[in-house]
């Protein structure tokens, strides 16, 4: 696990709350505007930041991450202009940890290696390659694991035990559990499920769980926090920008965060809910 990463989810734990993860594509609507959401989510509640990497495939992701792609694109995005927004940020946060998402094509035009090392010079953590399972990503791990970065795995409710014990081999930095089946945005989970799949998780790893798919909106958010490590949000901050890319995108966007920010933190104050 990254500096970063280890430095944070220990001062959550020590305030015994979870994190709220936080992505955004990178690109959407334009550059510019982007780059104003991705530095005020922070001080939005924003504990870690996923950012995404354009791609036109976007396979795992439901219609408002393709949509946020397709704009993203549109203005200019690529893998190289997601890495200068890392760049950029890091300039502005030295503590808050930033992983990339995405998928493996444009990583693979670019070389493993060199992926690294680019990351590595942005500031970024770690990553979340979507298809890029542990039988194939090797390269990618060792071209990692010279400059201390984490290759984040995911788990789902089909992931039986057998499959979890190599999802976790090699993985770093913390478990994102798809709490359901299908692509992102599409449906919500209850809580009892996901506090089942949590305990089971925690039975196999000592990274920390976070939760993403279908989490929208605060009530969701703060039962998650119940029991998980961090809760991940994405299309409904993509959404927020789709209702208008204009000026007040921005506002939109980070208004949105400190709601769920609020719920999140909130969580085991509200339930008593221990460590």
């Amino acid at each position: 696990m990254t500096a970063r990463l280890a430095v944070r989810y220990h001062a959550l734990k020590r305030a015994n709350r979870a994190a709220l993860v936080a992505y955004i594509m990178a690109s959407d609507p334009d550059h510019e505007t982007c780059f104003e959401i991705l530095r005020g989510l922070p001080a939005a509640g924003a504990d870690i930041i996923e950012l995404g990497f354009p791609f036109t495939d976007p396979m795992a992701d439901g219609p408002s991450i393709q949509k946020a792609a397709l704009r993203a694109l549109k203005a200019g995005g690529s893998l190289k202009q997601t890495l200068d927004l890392a760049r950029r940020f890091r300039e502005t946060d030295k503590d808050t940890p930033l992983i990339l998402m995405g998928y493996a094509n444009p990583i693979e035009s670019m070389g493993y290696d060199a992926f690294a090392t680019a990351m590595s010079a942005s500031g970024a953590d770690g990553a979340i390659i979507v298809d890029l399972p542990p039988e194939e990503d090797a390269p990618l791990r060792a071209a990692f694991a010279r400059r201390d970065l984490s290759i984040i795995r995911l788990a789902t409710p089909t992931t039986d035990d057998r499959r979890l014990t190599k999802v976790l081999d090699g993985a770093s930095g913390f478990l994102y559990y798809v709490s359901v089946a299908g692509v992102t945005g599409a449906n919500a989970a209850s809580a009892a499920n996901v506090g089942a799949a949590v305990e089971r998780l925690r039975r196999a790893t000592t990274l920390p769980i976070a939760v993403g798919f279908g989490v929208r909106e605060p009530e969701a958010a703060r039962a998650i926090a119940r029991t998980a490590d961090a809760v991940v949000v994405g299309s409904a901050f993509v959404d927020e920008i789709a209702a208008g890319p204009g000026p007040e995108a921005a506002k939109r966007v980070l208004r949105k965060v400190a709601q769920l920010s609020e719920a999140v933190r909130s969580a085991r104050e509200l339930e008593g809910t221990p460590a």
